[in-house]
């Protein structure tokens, strides 16, 4: 029987104030900061075992022989597998593009006639401790023909390479040319100031506190193999663990439990959970993996690493005519799943343009595949890097032109909206002008630019710099389509579920992973339903309790997560409206939320807590309005119109160059912010602080490089420059508010916008304070060696 009642499409309250906007202090933390958070690596099962894996030492070659007796020998190992053994189907990530544009790869989940990176799993050894685990490992013995290794993204596409895929002719796994404006080598040939820049991000681990883990094991009373481990995608994870194991979804259940950060490493599905699953299926015994620090600098999924070789043309006045980019993007060595290896140049081909009314465009974007470990989306994706090369672009043209640099962004950024961009996105209303010039006039206020000339006389080596950029967020159905992938994110669904004492569970198909899910979503169910967050407790990680969700990524769980609990809230409004009127017998227009309850408007003196609308519910059904359900749970779904929202940002850097070491120090850090509705204006500063110091350290300190035989330069921290606290600078944050009409509760994501805008703030206060010695910089990170040749070579 379904329910019938009356349609409210706005929720009717009459309380003072609201929890949305409140910086309400996190319910995460208690369990958190007391140790009591539970983890992958704090389960314990009996029986369980430990896994560890065989890698390769080889980053191209044919696996010419496995041999695993000695690991089987050895004392406190339980078993050992092969690709052969396990026989686990492929991961494989699809475009629905034609072959001259896009090329798969099979990613076998462990490696069976040839290896293409050094890390690639080879076998699985499993045994009682995890020590033991790693003596079996020591003793496995790999035959390999090695081959010559493909490094580069400049080798890769070098006409005598060697295939890291003998069906990826050039190593190019996408070759897509999205946009091209007719005529548009005639506005360049016309233009009164052309500018170009060859830029250079290096690679970068996204380096979750937490490393990768899993642990597996089979339920004989639910015929399920049930799967705790720290992932951004848990209905993903259940599709692909289900395929590779030939098994139905519903015999595989994903849980979630705390999870120690993300930032997109864990977006994407893992091939040790998968092999670590199918061994614990195999011997009917629960298997734990962690990964190590020296695996997770290594052979974990990695990104950034890109090229661009971009053109401007700019009238005399300093106004954009025309923007021509080629962009390369060193994918590794297999796409990723659910994205594909496209998910870096489709997302800087598509949103190149950003902030900038961009007349004409021409773009064209390859992902290649080299023998490294694979890129999987990082924080941003592609976005830190594209925003950078488009802030240089408008850097040069200034001194091109003679120009102040804030001058000609402020002659450039989009001011009237909803705009429709040359890249056929459609920009909702945002304060691109505003948040520079407030940052600007931030700068001003302090004394910046005076203390930078005043400093020059002592010798000191000071520049300003800017970034002014949107992000888009909470990208929709229709937005993903766009790129043709066959597994398409957009929508989540929740429920929003009421008990007998009028408190109420949530869930959401969206997954915290250090954002506060579990405050700032139990704050939008409060505010709807006019409660105390305290009486709202999220549930979130679980394919069995959730119905389906994309996971965490994107900047979506505000805008939509947070769209689809808020639509929940507002039906189970509708039917605690519904059964009040009807116990208070009077019209269902004549009641109102009040205070954890319905009150009639008419007579504020007739009124019913939801805990008495809830036994009637629960346990007096024959008390309900006719042709309604008993209970009070509602579901709704949510997936965003159109283009999605964008947020934006103006990020300001004053640095500090250091003579005799080459060393950037940071000296003040701005940020104007425009997330729509603030939710939580503590934990979106903390995203804003959090991603920004991932920007900075992508600026300055971190990369993974390798040699010519493919072997990675990090194996610890002692090798991969990550700043602390000490380097990270104190940072301002200002926030605007333009609510979002495309979203339900007016937010734009935040998650990715700190990690978009800082290289290009940090990149353009470097050369700003560069200017004299006429030297430009153009790649990250920015090394101190090139700063102090620079200063040398202009003394």
């Amino acid at each position: 029987m379904s329910t019938t009642v009356p349609h409210n499409p706005e929720p009717r309250f009459d309380v003072d104030g609201t929890w949305v906007g409140a910086s309400v202090p996190r319910r995460e933390d208690p369990r958190l900061v007391t140790g009591r958070g539970r983890f992958v690596d704090d389960i314990t099962l009996p029986r369980m075992a430990h896994a560890q894996f065989v890698r390769s030492t080889v980053a191209s070659g044919a696996v010419e022989e496995i041999d695993l007796t000695g690991t089987r020998d050895t004392p406190g190992v339980i078993a050992a597998f092969t690709a052969a053994d396990l026989g686990l189907g492929d991961i494989t990530a699809v475009l629905e593009r034609p072959p001259s544009e896009f090329v798969p790869t099979d990613m076998p989940v462990l490696a069976r006639d040839r290896v293409r990176f050094v890390g690639e799993p080879l076998a699985i050894v499993i045994a009682e401790d995890p020590y033991t685990a790693e003596d079996g490992v020591e003793a496995a013995r790999v035959s390999y023909r090695s081959e010559q290794a493909v490094v580069s993204d400049e080798q890769a596409l070098a006409e005598d390479a060697p295939l890291v895929h003998d069906n990826a002719p050039n190593n190019t796994l996408l070759d897509v040319s999205m946009f091209a404006t007719d005529g548009i080598d005639d506005v360049f040939a016309d233009a009164d100031c052309v500018v170009r820049v060859d830029a250079r991000s290096s690679r970068q681990n996204a380096l979750p506190l937490e490393t990768r883990g899993v642990v597996a094991s089979w339920d004989d009373r639910e015929e399920q193999l049930v799967v705790q481990t720290c992932t951004q995608v848990p209905h993903q994870v259940r599709t692909v663990l289900a395929r590779s194991l030939r098994r139905d979804e519903r015999a595989v259940r994903v849980v979630v439990p705390d999870m120690g950060g993300g930032f997109g490493q864990k977006c994407v599905v893992g091939r040790e959970e998968i092999a670590a699953a199918a061994a614990a299926l195999r011997l009917q015994r629960p298997v734990k993996w962690i990964e190590d620090r020296k695996d997770a600098l290594s052979a974990a999924f990695l990104a950034r690493e890109q090229h661009y070789d971009a053109r401007a043309a700019f009238d005399a006045d300093g106004r954009i005519l025309a923007l021509d980019v080629d962009i390369v993007c060193d994918m590794g060595a297999y796409s990723c799943y659910p994205f594909s290896a496209g998910i870096e140049p489709l997302m800087a081909s598509s949103e190149m343009p950003g902030v900038y009314r961009v007349p004409a465009y021409r773009v064209r974007g390859r992902a290649v595949t080299t023998n490294k470990a694979p890129s999987a989306p990082y924080r941003g994706v592609s976005r830190p890097q594209h925003v950078m090369v488009m802030e240089r672009l408008f850097e040069r043209a200034s001194r091109e032109l003679g120009m102040d640099p804030v001058e000609i962004r402020r002659r450039n950024v989009i001011t009237t909206f909803p705009y429709t961009g040359v890249n056929g996105v459609t920009y909702d209303p945002g304060t691109y002008l505003e948040s520079l010039d407030l940052c600007e006039q931030l700068v001003r206020d302090e004394g910046w630019y005076d203390r930078k000339r005043e400093l020059a006389r002592e010798g000191r080596v000071l520049g300003v710099g800017y970034c002014c950029f949107n992000e888009r967020t909470g990208y929709a159905t229709e937005a993903f389509a766009k790129r043709k992938m066959t597994a398409v994110p957009g929508f989540d669904i929740s429920e929003v579920r009421m008990d007998t004492t009028g408190a109420v569970v949530v869930t959401s198909g969206t997954l915290s992973h250090g954002q506060s899910h579990e405050t700032t979503l139990a704050q939008i169910v409060a505010t709807r339903l006019g409660l105390d967050p305290a009486r709202v407790k999220l549930h979130q990680g679980d394919t069995d309790r959730v119905t389906y969700g994309w996971g965490t990524f994107a900047s979506r769980s505000a805008t939509i997560g947070g769209s689809a609990v808020s639509l929940a809230a507002d039906r189970l409004v509708e039917k605690l409206l519904h059964i009040g009127a009807h116990m208070l017998e009077t019209r269902p227009d004549n009641v109102e939320l009040h205070d954890g309850g319905v009150r009639q408007r008419d007579d504020h003196g007739q009124t019913l807590s939801y805990a008495a609308i809830a036994d009637t519910a629960y346990l007096r059904a024959e008390r309900l309005p006719k042709d309604t359900d008993p209970g009070l749970t509602a579901t709704a779904s949510f997936d965003p119109p159109g283009d999605g929202t964008f947020a934006n940002a103006t990020h300001a850097v004053v640095a500090e160059l250091h003579p005799g070491t080459g060393r950037v120090e940071i000296l003040r850090y701005l940020c104007v912010e425009d997330c729509g509705i603030v939710i939580n204006p503590q934990v979106v500063e903390g995203q804003c602080r959090g991603g920004i110091a991932q920007g900075i350290a992508g600026a300055l300190y971190e990369r993974i490089s390798y040699d010519e035989q493919g072997e990675p330069s990090c194996a610890s921290f002692i090798d991969y420059k990550v700043p602390t606290a000490g380097e990270i600078p104190d940072v301002e944050i200002h926030h605007l508010e333009t609510p979002s009409d495309l979203t339900e509760n007016g937010a734009k994501g935040v998650g990715e916008g700190g990690t978009i805008g800082a290289p290009a703030a940090v990149l353009n206060a470097v050369n700003d304070a560069l200017r004299p010695t006429g030297i430009e910089l153009d790649t990250t990170p920015i090394a101190p060696e090139t700063v102090q040749r620079a200063l040398e070579e202009s003394s």
